[in-house]
C-alpha cells in the first residue's frame, strides 16, 4: 500500500470534524464499498448512505405488473435480464408468473432479441428496458438496428431514468446528505459536468469515483476535505471526461426525450425519465402508461432506504421475512441493491 493511501486511511479513521453523511448513487459503488470494507475504515463521524443507484431497485412495481400482463398475452414473449425476473410487483414477480403460463426469457443483451424476432416473425417480443444513462444508449442503438433491418415485431417497455433529476429530488426533499460519490459509469456517458448545477445549488461536493478500494478512499477523502463546497471533482479521469461520450448522448437525443417518470418508493419525479419520441412510438409497449407505484408489502421500507432515511437493517423485514432467497422488496433482489449488499457482506 503506497504512502498516499496510508495517509488517506489515517486521515479518514482519525477524522473528528463535523459529522458527514456521504451518499453513493451507483449500485456498483455500493457493492465495492461493502466488498472492500470501506465503512469499517472510517471515523464514526463519517457515515456512508446508499441512495437510488440500483436500476432494479427504482423500477416501480406497476412496471413489473405491466410486464406480467404482456407476458400473458397470446404470441407475446418478454425478454429481460435475470434480476428483473425476481422483482416483486403488486401481484407477484415475472418468475412467479411463469407458473401461470407467462412467456418470459432471460437474456444477457438486448440485442439477443434480434435472432428470436427474425426466427418468429409472427410473435411479438417485449424488451424490459431499464437502467440509467449508462445503459440507455444501448436501447437507442437497438432501435437504430431495428429500423435499419426493418424488424417490426419488437417493442420496448422502458423504465429508463436520469440521475441529475433524482439528485435534485433528494436534496430538495431534505434527505440528510452532505456529499455525493458521483456514479462513475453514468459519468462516462454524461460527463462530470452533469452534476455541476446541483453542486452549486445545494453547496455540496460531488466526486466522480472509480470502483477500486483505493479509488473510493481517495474519493471520500476529497469529499470530506471539500465539505460545504459546491464543486464537482473528477477522480476517475481515465474514463470520465468533462463532456462525456458525445456519440452516446447523440443517440439518446435522436430517439428519446425527457418526461416525468415514476421511481419505486419515491413517486413521480419531474423530467427524470427517458421515453421514446412520438415518431418512434411503434416501438413502444405502453411505457407512458406507468403512472403510479403499487407497493407489494406495506412492511417493506425500500422507499426510505433508497432515500437515505433508513439503513437496510432498520427495515423491520430485513433478514427475517426479507432475504435474497425470498425478497419482499426490490433492494433485496439485485446484487447492486443496498439491502442485498448489506445482507451478503456485512
Amino acid at each position: 500500500m503506497d504512502k498516499e493511501i496510508l495517509a488517506i486511511k489515517r486521515f479518514l479513521s482519525e477524522y473528528d470534524g463535523p459529522e458527514m453523511n456521504i451518499m453513493e448513487i451507483c449500485g456498483s459503488h455500493t457493492g465495492a464499498i461493502a466488498k472492500n470494507g470501506i465503512a469499517g475504515m472510517l471515523s464514526k463521524k463519517i457515515r456512508l448512505i446508499s441512495g437510488p443507484g440500483c436500476p432494479v431497485c427504482v423500477t416501480p412495481s406497476s412496471y413489473v405488473d405491466r410486464l406480467i400482463e404482456l407476458s400473458l398475452e397470446p404470441d407475446t414473449e418478454v425478454l429481460t435480464f435475470g434480476d428483473m425476473l425476481r422483482v416483486p410487483g403488486s401481484r407477484g414477480s415475472l418468475r412467479e408468473a411463469e407458473g401461470r403460463g407467462a412467456e418470459v426469457r432471460m437474456v444477457y443483451s438486448p440485442f439477443d432479441v434480434l435472432e428470436h424476432a427474425k426466427k418468429e416473425p409472427g410473435k411479438r417480443f417485449i424488451i424490459a428496458a431499464i437502467g440509467f444513462e449508462t445503459t440507455s444508449p444501448v436501447y437507442a442503438l437497438l432501435i437504430d438496428t431495428l429500423l435499419k433491418e426493418n424488424i417490426k415485431n419488437v417493442k420496448l417497455l422502458t423504465s429508463l431514468k436520469t440521475m441529475p433529476e433524482i439528485v435534485d429530488e433528494l436534496c430538495s426533499s431534505g434527505a440528510p446528505i452532505d456529499a455525493f460519490i458521483a456514479p462513475g459509469h453514468v459519468c462516462v456517458v454524461t460527463g462530470s459536468r452533469v452534476f455541476e448545477e446541483a453542486a452549486v445549488k445545494y453547496a455540496l461536493p460531488f466526486v466522480v469515483s472509480g470502483f477500486e478500494g483505493a479509488d473510493l478512499l481517495k474519493t471520500i477523502c476529497l469529499l470530506v476535505k471539500h465539505r460545504g463546497e459546491g464543486v464537482v471533482i473528477n477522480n476517475y479521469p481515465s474514463v470520465v471526461t468533462y463532456e462525456g461520450n458525445t456519440t452516446a448522448k447523440g443517440l439518446l437525443e435522436k430517439y428519446f426525450e425527457k418526461e416525468d417518470a415514476v421511481w419505486r418508493g419515491i413517486g413521480r419525479v419531474k423530467d427524470s425519465g427517458l421515453f421514446l419520441k412520438k415518431e418512434y412510438a411503434v416501438f413502444d409497449a405502453g411505457s407512458r402508461d406507468i403512472v403510479k407505484d403499487e407497493k407489494k408489502n406495506k412492511g417493506c421500507s425500500c422507499d426510505k432506504v433508497i432515500m437515505g432515511k433508513l439503513t437496510p437493517r432498520e427495515c423491520p423485514l430485513f433478514g427475517k421475512l426479507c432475504t435474497p432467497e425470498d425478497p419482499q422488496g426490490a433492494c433485496m433482489v439485485s446484487p447492486e441493491g443496498s439491502c442485498n449488499t448489506e445482507y451478503t457482506y456485512r
